[in-house]
C-alpha cells in the first residue's frame, strides 16, 4: 500500500524544512517518492534527496494546479507503477488550493487500490497568520480550512499571547485540525507523524480502558466471553478539538463484535460489577492549547476532579506546556493521579473521559 502525504502552504512556510526533517526522522528505510511543482519555487536540493533515497518526479507542464486533471493524475499513477513507493509526499505550488490537490489524488486513488490519501498538511509562518488570511483570504484560507492538520512554523517567534491569538484565528476557520505549535526543533519527527496522522488522545485512553475491562472481564467469566481476536480501531478523525464521541465503555459503535454484555443473564455474573457499568454512556472531552500550566496548576485541577462537580470522571490523561521549556505530562483515575515531567508533544493537549461531562465547568477548570 503506498501512502499519500499533501504538505501544502504558502511560499517561505517551511515546507521544505519540514520535508527534510520528516525524511530524516520519521520515515526511516521507507521507500519515498516527492512529487514537487516548481511554481517560482526554490527546488528542493537534488543532491540531499538523492542521498535520501528520493527520486524526483519532475512535473512537465511546471504548476500542479494548472494540470491537476490530466498530467497530475497520470504522473501519481507512472510514480506508483514505476516504484511502488511506501510513501508519496506531494508539494504543490504554494499559491494552489489545497481542495483541488485533495481532491486530484481522490480521484486518481480511486482507479488504483494499492494507493490511499492518507493526510493533508498545510505549514503556516505563525507570525504572518493575521496579514496572510487578510491579504490572500481565498487561497491562504483553503489551505487553512482543507488542511487535515495545521503545522506552525516560527512559534518561538512570538509572544505566548501572539501565539495564542494566532492559534485562535485558525480555530475559527478549522475547528478539528490538530495544530501543532511546538518548535520544530524540539520535537522528534514520529511526534510531527503523530499529529499529522491524528492519533487523538481520546483514542489512546478509550483504548486503553476496553484493554482493561477486557482483562478484568476475562478473569472473572472466561467460560462464556471470547475476547480474542477483537482489534478496535476508532476512525474518528476529529477527536482533536471539541468533539464528543458517545462510547458505552465496550463501544457500541463497534456493536457486531460488542453483543457479549448484553447477552449475560446469570445473576451471579460479576461482569456488570464494575466501577462503572454497561449501561453508562461516556463522553470524552479534550482540547489543545499551547497554554503553560505549573505543577500545581495541575495537582490543583485534578484534585478538583475528584469533587463530582465536573461529572462522573473515569480518566483523564494530557501533555501540556510547563515554565521555561518543560512539558508536563498527567495521568488520573478517580482518587489517583500523577504528574510528571513529560517529552515535548506537537502541542499542549489534554482529555477527559466519563459520564454526564459539564464541559463548560471543565473547560473553566482548565482555564480554556
Amino acid at each position: 500500500m503506498t501512502k499519500i502525504d499533501i504538505v501544502s502552504g504558502f511560499l517561505g512556510a517551511g515546507k521544505t524544512t519540514l520535508i527534510k526533517k520528516l525524511l530524516a526522522e520519521a520515515f526511516p528505510g521507507e521507500k519515498l517518492v516527492l512529487i514537487e511543482n516548481e511554481f517560482g519555487e526554490i527546488s528542493i536540493d537534488g543532491g540531499f534527496l538523492k542521498e535520501s533515497g528520493v527520486q524526483i518526479s519532475e512535473m512537465s507542464s511546471g504548476c500542479i494546479c494548472c494540470s491537476l486533471v490530466g498530467d497530475f493524475n497520470r504522473a501519481l499513477k507512472d510514480v506508483e507503477a514505476q516504484f511502488h513507493p511506501d510513501r508519496i509526499l506531494i508539494e504543490p505550488s504554494g499559491v494552489g488550493k489545497l481542495s483541488d490537490v485533495i481532491v486530484a489524488v481522490e480521484n486518481t486513488v480511486a482507479d488504483v487500490p494499492e494507493m490511499k490519501l492518507n493526510s493533508f498538511v498545510t505549514v503556516a509562518d505563525a507570525t504572518k497568520v493575521k496579514v496572510y488570511m487578510k491579504n490572500f483570504g481565498e487561497f491562504y484560507n483553503n489551505q487553512i480550512e482543507s488542511a487535515g492538520t495545521i503545522i506552525l512554523s516560527r512559534t518561538q517567534k512570538l509572544s505566548q499571547e501572539k501565539l495564542e491569538a494566532a492559534v485562535a484565528m485558525l480555530r475559527e476557520k478549522n475547528p478539528d485540525a490538530a495544530i501543532l505549535t511546538t518548535p520544530w526543533d524540539q520535537l522528534a519527527g514520529p511526534v510531527i507523524l503523530s499529529a499529522i496522522e491524528k492519533v487523538s488522545l481520546a483514542d489512546e485512553l478509550l483504548e486503553k480502558m476496553r484493554a482493561e475491562h477486557e482483562a478484568e472481564e476475562a478473569e472473572h467469566t472466561h467460560h462464556h466471553h471470547d475476547h480474542d481476536g477483537h482489534e478496535h480501531h476508532h476512525d474518528h478523525d476529529d477527536d482533536e478539538d471539541e468533539h464528543h464521541h458517545h462510547h458505552d465503555h465496550d463501544h457500541e459503535e463497534h456493536d457486531h463484535h460488542h453483543d457479549h454484555d448484553h447477552e449475560c443473564d446469570d445473576p451471579n455474573c460479576s461482569c456488570h460489577h464494575h466501577h462503572h457499568h454497561a449501561d453508562e454512556v461516556f463522553t470524552s472531552w479534550g482540547k489543545e492549547t499551547p497554554k503553560p500550566f505549573t505543577q500545581a496548576d495541575i495537582e490543583r485541577i485534578l484534585t478538583a476532579l475528584d469533587s463530582g462537580e465536573y461529572g462522573k470522571i473515569l480518566r483523564a490523561k494530557g501533555i501540556v506546556n510547563g515554565e521555561g521549556g518543560a512539558w508536563i505530562e498527567f495521568d488520573y483515575v478517580p482518587e489517583e493521579h500523577d504528574v510528571r515531567a513529560g517529552h515535548p508533544d506537537y502541542t499542549g493537549r489534554l482529555c477527559v473521559i466519563g459520564a454526564e461531562l459539564k464541559e463548560d465547568k471543565l473547560a473553566e477548570l482548565f482555564g480554556l
